[in-house]
C-alpha cells in the first residue's frame, strides 16, 4: 500500500513539474480565441505574419530608409523622439516591426539569432525598400543587428547599436572582465540570464514561479540610474502608446522568454567573427553606450568595440539605458548615422 502511494505520488509530482515548465500553447492573432489582427502585416515565405508601422516621408521620396528593431518587453510602437524637422531634412522614412511573438507578428518556434536578419530582409523586400537600407537596434533588439551584419551585409547601408545587450558567453570577452561585469547585475537578473543560457527549456517556469524573486528590467523605478529616473518621471506624464498593452499578448513565453533565449543563448557567431561590411568607411556602424547604464555594461561595450575598431564607439556620460528617449541624444544617434553616410 505503502509503495502504492509512493508511485502515486511521484506520478502526481512528475506531472506537475511537466505542466509547471511547459508554456502554454500561443495565442496567435487572427485565430479563433487570440487577439484580433488591427495592424498592417505582410506574410512571410514560412507563412507567418509580421506587423509593422511606418513613419516619415512617404518611401518613394526617402533619401533614407531605415528599420527600427525594438529592444525586450517593447514593440512596433516604440516611439523615439524624432522632429518633424529632422525627419523632412533627412527625408527620413522609418518601419518599425514586432519582432516575433511580439505585438501582432506570429512567434516563431525555431527563432533564431540567424531567423532575425532573414524576417528584416523579408520585411525590406516586401516593402521595397532598396537594395541597400539602414538598421537600428535597441537594447537587446542589437541582436538583431549584429545578424543582419554577419548574414545580409550587403543589404546593409549603414546600422546604429543603441545600447546594445551584451551575451556574457560570448567567447572572446576575456573571462575575468565577462564575470566582473556579469556579477555587478542583480542576483535575481544574474539567474534568469543563467536559466536563459544553460536551461532554456526551464525559463517558463523560472519566469513565472513565485518562490525566487525574478528578472528585474527598466520598468523597475528603484533599479535604473539617475539620468533614466528623470525620463521615466518626464515620460510618465506623458499618454500612454495604445499599442503597448500588446506587447504580450500572444504568451510571454513567445515574446520575452524566446527573446531572452536567444539573445543569451549559444550563438552560431561571435561580434568578432563579423567582417567589417564597409572596409572603404569605417564610418558606416555606430554604437552608443551609456556610462551609467545598469543593465549593460559599458565595460563590455567598450571591449568589443576595442576588438573591431570598425565600429564608431560613442560612450556617452551622464546617460544610462534608456539614452534613446532623451530627444537631442535620439537625434544626434540618427544625424550622425545618416550624415556619415550623405
Amino acid at each position: 500500500m505503502i509503495g502504492k502511494i509512493a508511485v502515486a505520488a511521484l506520478i502526481g509530482f512528475c506531472g506537475y513539474t511537466y505542466l509547471s515548465i511547459r508554456p502554454p500553447p500561443p495565442k496567435i492573432c487572427g485565430t479563433p480565441g487570440g487577439p484580433p489582427v488591427t495592424s498592417t502585416r505582410i506574410k512571410l515565405r514560412d507563412g507567418r505574419h509580421l506587423a509593422y508601422k511606418e513613419k516619415g516621408v512617404a518611401k518613394e521620396e526617402a533619401k533614407f530608409k531605415i528599420v527600427i528593431v525594438h529592444g525586450l518587453g517593447d514593440s512596433k510602437d516604440f516611439d523615439p523622439p524624432l522632429s518633424e524637422e529632422l525627419i523632412n531634412e533627412f527625408q527620413i522614412y522609418a518601419v518599425f516591426f514586432d519582432r516575433a511573438g511580439y505585438g501582432e507578428s506570429d512567434p516563431n518556434p525555431t527563432r533564431s539569432v540567424k531567423s532575425e536578419a532573414f524576417d528584416i530582409q523579408e520585411l525590406a523586400d516586401t516593402l521595397q525598400l532598396g537594395n541597400k537600407f539602414f538598421v537600428v537596434g535597441i537594447s537587446l533588439g542589437a541582436y538583431s543587428i549584429y545578424s543582419c551584419l554577419h548574414y545580409i551585409p550587403h543589404r546593409i547601408a549603414g546600422a546604429a547599436l543603441v545600447v546594445p545587450f551584451v551575451n556574457y558567453w560570448w567567447k572572446f570577452f576575456p573571462a575575468a572582465l565577462a564575470k566582473e561585469c556579469f556579477e555587478e547585475r542583480l542576483r535575481q537578473n544574474q539567474w534568469a540570464f543563467r536559466v536563459a543560457h544553460y536551461a532554456p527549456w526551464l525559463l517558463y517556469w523560472w519566469m513565472t514561479q513565485k518562490w525566487f524573486p525574478c528578472l528585474r528590467t527598466q520598468r523597475n523605478f528603484d533599479v535604473l540610474s539617475e539620468p533614466d529616473q528623470e525620463i521615466i518621471k518626464r515620460r510618465s506624464t506623458e499618454p500612454p502608446q495604445e499599442g503597448q498593452v500588446k506587447v504580450t499578448q500572444q504568451g510571454v513565453h513567445e515574446s520575452l522568454h524566446r527573446d531572452m533565449i536567444v539573445g543569451f543563448g549559444k550563438w552560431e557567431f561571435d561580434p568578432t567573427d563579423i567582417r567589417n561590411p564597409f572596409p572603404d568607411n569605417e564610418d558606416h556602424v555606430h554604437l552608443w553606450q551609456g556610462y551609467e547604464d545598469r543593465f549593460i555594461s559599458y565595460k563590455l561595450n567598450r571591449y568589443l568595440s576595442q576588438q573591431l575598431p570598425w565600429i564608431r564607439y560613442h560612450e556617452v556620460p551622464n546617460a544610462g539605458h534608456l539614452l534613446i528617449y532623451n530627444a537631442t541624444l535620439c537625434e544626434t544617434i540618427f544625424k550622425v548615422l545618416l550624415s556619415s553616410n550623405s
